[in-house]
């Protein structure tokens, strides 16, 4: 394995600053993305404050594609998802509900606003979604308390734990965010991510409650590389051509406004191109996704035979492990908590592998996170061939990153 993505920094560990990156792709940038940008370099403006009509009337055919009735004015577009929800947030007001675990960049936002936020847990089945009955208790013990909350963030394809939630979960968690008065704030930035497309139902909470869903995708999910800031928002269509919920895509806008995030000139073409989705762009995605789908179940047979236990992954290029089991073990070199285990095993494993309390998971809980590009290679050449192999983790240099990685888990059962 190696060392391809931000480490995280011992001496300034649990700042935003050193906090651990979405999981990436660890693969060459499509050249026909990268010819849209060197053909816009010299674009001297950026976007204009939620995006130009053409990127927007791309990402609204990308949501009528998934079925979603979106146009031009519905959507908002802003240089990488963190500012996006933040201007998200602000627009909403009130205290945000989030799962537990959840992705590591959402609770900065709140902090940064000032905003109270409180953890549901989510069910056995999967992540990324808040067990119904655990939301509603949540959303009557904070009022009790004398809390405002209004919003639930969820992410049906979620990161950290790399599962789907089944449809009916989501149809009976945003029944009761809506019966509760919450408004849902619905990260789809892995949606396009799916190991197994044929086989996994994945079901937009817009498709549920179309009035009271905003939906945000990164494009650093599947269509663009993470480097290049660009994500989009969807509103619910009639609240955001007639003003309604409180003008909340007008008071997005000025806070993007305010913060300057707008989209940088000579990325706009390449992202509208990759919301078009055209044959390179789906094709590419689609390879990806299979490779890191086939990385992440060899990922997960490892940390299994360990003893260790993790949902089987179904979608993104990560998966969620729960050490506990192998807590002897790990206590025997001075590990005790998901803080400490970060730091072991990123240092055993030469990469970075964050641990459950960024994602919201109690400290005590020894859960860590681990991305699968560390496994496809340490150059191009070799990421690439693993790109296009059927199967991926046979080849020789995956292969030997699996077996050590399985060496490395396996320590910690003596």
């Amino acid at each position: 394995m190696r060392r391809d993505v931000r480490r995280t920094a011992p001496e300034g560990r649990g700042p935003v600053r050193y906090g651990p990156p979405a999981p990436e792709p660890g693969l060459p940038v499509l050249p026909g993305l990268a010819a849209l940008v060197a053909a816009a370099a010299d674009r001297p403006v950026p976007e204009p404050p939620g995006g130009g009509p053409v990127l927007r009337e791309a990402a609204a055919g990308y949501w009528w594609r998934r079925g979603l009735r979106t146009h031009a004015e519905d959507v908002v577009a802003a240089p990488g998802a963190p500012p996006l929800l933040l201007a998200l947030i602000a627009a909403h007001g009130g205290d945000l509900l989030l799962p537990r675990p959840c992705p590591a960049w959402w609770s900065p936002q709140a902090r940064l606003l000032g905003r109270p936020a409180y953890h549901v847990p989510t069910p056995a089945e999967c992540g990324g979604v808040p067990d119904p009955f655990a939301l509603l208790e949540t959303v009557r013990r904070v009022r009790a308390e004398g809390g405002d909350p209004r919003l639930l963030l969820l992410s049906v394809a979620d990161d950290p734990t790399a599962t789907v939630a089944p449809p009916e979960l989501v149809r009976e968690a945003c029944e009761a965010a809506v019966a509760a008065g919450l408004h849902i704030i619905s990260d789809e930035t892995w949606r396009d991510t799916l190991h197994r497309p044929q086989e996994t139902v994945l079901l937009s909470p817009a498709e549920m409650c179309p009035d009271d869903v905003t939906v945000l995708t990164d494009l650093g999910g599947a269509l663009a590389p993470a480097a290049w800031p660009c994500a989009v928002a969807r509103f619910p269509p009639a609240a955001a051509r007639t003003g309604g919920h409180g003008g909340r895509r007008p008071r997005t806008l000025d806070v993007l406004t305010a913060l300057g995030a707008l989209v940088p000139g000579p990325f706009a073409p390449a992202a509208a191109h990759a919301l078009d989705e055209p044959e390179d762009v789906t094709v590419r995605a689609r390879l990806t996704a299979h490779l890191h789908g086939r990385v992440a179940a060899a990922v997960h047979h490892a940390v299994l035979s360990a003893g260790a236990l993790a949902r089987p992954p179904e979608a993104g290029r990560h998966l969620y492990a729960d050490l506990g089991p192998l807590r002897a073990g790990l206590a025997a070199r001075g590990v005790t908590d998901s803080l400490e285990l970060e730091n072991h095993l990123t240092e055993r494993l030469d990469t970075p592998v964050p641990g459950g309390h960024r994602f919201g998971d109690e400290l005590g809980a020894l859960r860590v996170r681990f991305g699968t590009a560390a496994f496809l290679g340490a150059t191009e050449e070799e990421r690439t061939t693993a790109l296009t192999a059927p199967r991926p983790e046979e080849l020789p240099h995956v292969a030997d990153a699996l077996s050590s990685f399985g060496a490395a888990l396996d320590e910690l059962t003596r």
